[in-house]
């Protein structure tokens, strides 16, 4: 399994600005399939999903301050 990340890191040192963002956009289309297909997600309260990105974002910008 470690091969693989080292691999997809060096991988990633040819991806372009628009790569990332194209990735970005894949993932967001994939979340609202997601909520398409599973509805009562979007149920829940505005809080949790505030929440869950802050998390997922954090460790993102503790990287890039660092």
């Amino acid at each position: 399994m470690m091969d693989f990340f080292k691999w997809a890191d060096n991988k990633i040192t040819f991806f372009r600005w628009y790569d990332i963002a194209l990735t970005k956009l894949s993932v967001l289309a994939f979340a609202f399939l997601i909520a398409k297909l599973c509805p009562e997600l979007l149920g829940l309260d505005w809080q949790i999903f505030l929440a869950a990105g802050m998390g997922f974002a954090l460790p993102v910008f503790i990287k890039m301050l660092k």
